[in-house]
């Protein structure tokens, strides 16, 4: 049970991470990676206690390998058209 109580510590830790980095749009980016790699650790470990097939948890490794490099991509395109990554300067409004 202490695997599962570290697992639970470092999600928190994560979402912690994620609520109080909002100034820039890569900490938050990482922040969230923070969390999908703590979810896929949690998911292995669970899917191995209990003996089930892993097929799952690579499906769920490439659905989030495919959120970062679109994330990666989102911020790429932002720098390049705002020259920062700074929340503030994004407008809903702009195109």
């Amino acid at each position: 049970m202490s695997m599962c109580y570290y697992l639970c510590v470092l999600y928190i830790c994560g979402l912690w991470s994620f609520t109080s980095n909002r100034k820039h749009l890569l900490s938050t980016l990482l922040s969230l990676e923070f969390i999908v790699l703590v979810l896929y650790l949690s998911l292995y470990y669970y899917f191995c206690m209990f003996s089930y097939n892993l097929f799952f948890v690579v499906y769920f490794l490439v659905f989030s390998v495919c959120e970062s490099s679109l994330g990666l991509s989102i911020l790429v395109s932002m720098i390049r058209s705002h020259g920062n990554d700074y929340f503030q300067s994004y407008s809903v409004l702009q195109c």
